[in-house]
């Protein structure tokens, strides 16, 4: 099958298609670098402009002391990371730190806390900094693990715009990677998301040991949800001391840039997020990775608890590529 048949299959009422095959999937893959680009560029630029990049901040509201066992996460209280635990942290304090995002081009602010779930007096204290953020005139984004559906509906009542559950790998690798919470409980948390009107975010690592396979099944389980996830954060893992995968082989550039391409073709009114790992990308592979059809980033030094691309470098890049934040 060529890429542009897998590209044409009949879609839905939406104009998009949801019966992605694993197979249809490992052909956009494999194509030829330029082809693959080339059909990836074709896509964007029918649904956004190509100059034009999101820009959101993601800060952490409690840090550590997580019960989950994610392999590749330095705030998991299974591992050693020399990591600081954090208490939750005021409310005033994370509106004063939206203020100063909005201040710096960010239109949207993401709010995560190292949670299984949130939970009692911490989860209206959450509440509380969504309504803070949301009354900035910000976009608002939280990562706060499972929810039920009680906590969705709270969460859209106190203006969340989106919610984000990253399915992280493909399921079928997913518990090499974790075993804490099942690849099904993800799922689980999206639909409740999904059916309270909240817009889903929701991506994944590459880099967790997985194979080509892996990556187009992880592609295909968000392409084939009942709506595309409305903003999907593809990220290259950043190996910690003290995980499991803290001696993880680097993928190759390209086979991340293609994810990147691959989500774009499939996904094709999604937010791609060049997400985590882009310290330690050259400008040249971000440049590659907007290319590709990503249109959307973090802003500002930290991502949660690891390091992200520096202000003035984004400026810089975008000055050069001629973009220009949404």
């Amino acid at each position: 099958m060529t890429a542009q048949a897998a590209v044409e299959m009949t879609a839905k009422d939406d104009g998009l298609r949801h019966d992605w095959s694993t197979e249809e999937i490992e052909v956009l893959f494999a194509l030829p670098f330029n082809d693959l680009m080339f059909e990836a560029q074709k896509v964007h630029r029918a649904h956004f402009d190509a100059n034009r990049v999101q820009v959101s901040r993601l800060i952490s509201i409690k840090t550590g002391a997580c019960p989950e066992d994610c392999s590749y996460c330095p705030q998991s209280a299974h591992y050693a990371t020399g990591l600081e635990k954090e208490k939750l942290l005021a409310v005033e304090e994370v509106v004063e730190s939206a203020r100063q995002a909005k201040e710096e081009g960010a239109s949207r602010f993401c709010m995560g806390a190292a949670w299984r779930g949130p939970k009692g007096d911490d989860f209206e204290v959450a509440v509380a900094m969504i309504e803070g953020v949301k009354a900035l005139g910000m976009e608002t984004c939280a990562t706060f693990g499972l929810l039920d559906k009680w906590q969705a509906q709270r969460l859209k009542e106190a203006g969340l715009d989106y919610y984000n559950h990253n399915i992280d790998t493909s399921p079928e690798h997913y518990s090499e990677v974790i075993t804490t919470r099942t690849f099904q409980d993800r799922l689980d948390t999206l639909d409740v998301v999904r059916d309270a009107g909240l817009h889903v975010c929701s991506g994944g690592i590459v880099g967790l040991g997985e194979t080509r396979t892996d990556r187009a099944r992880m592609i295909q389980t968000l392409a084939n949800m009942p709506r595309h996830p409305d903003s999907v954060p593809i990220n290259l893992l950043i190996p910690i001391q003290g995980t499991p995968l803290a001696d993880a082989a680097r993928p190759d550039s390209f086979d991340f840039i293609r994810t990147i391409a691959v989500a774009r073709i499939t996904m094709p009114k999604s937010f791609v997020r060049l997400s985590a790992g882009r310290e330690g990308m050259s400008e040249e592979m971000q440049s590659l990775c907007f290319l590709a059809g990503a249109n959307s980033v973090f802003c500002g030094q930290k991502l949660l608890t690891a390091k992200n691309a520096a202000p003035g470098q984004d400026k810089s890049l975008f000055g050069k590529l001629g973009l220009k934040p949404m």
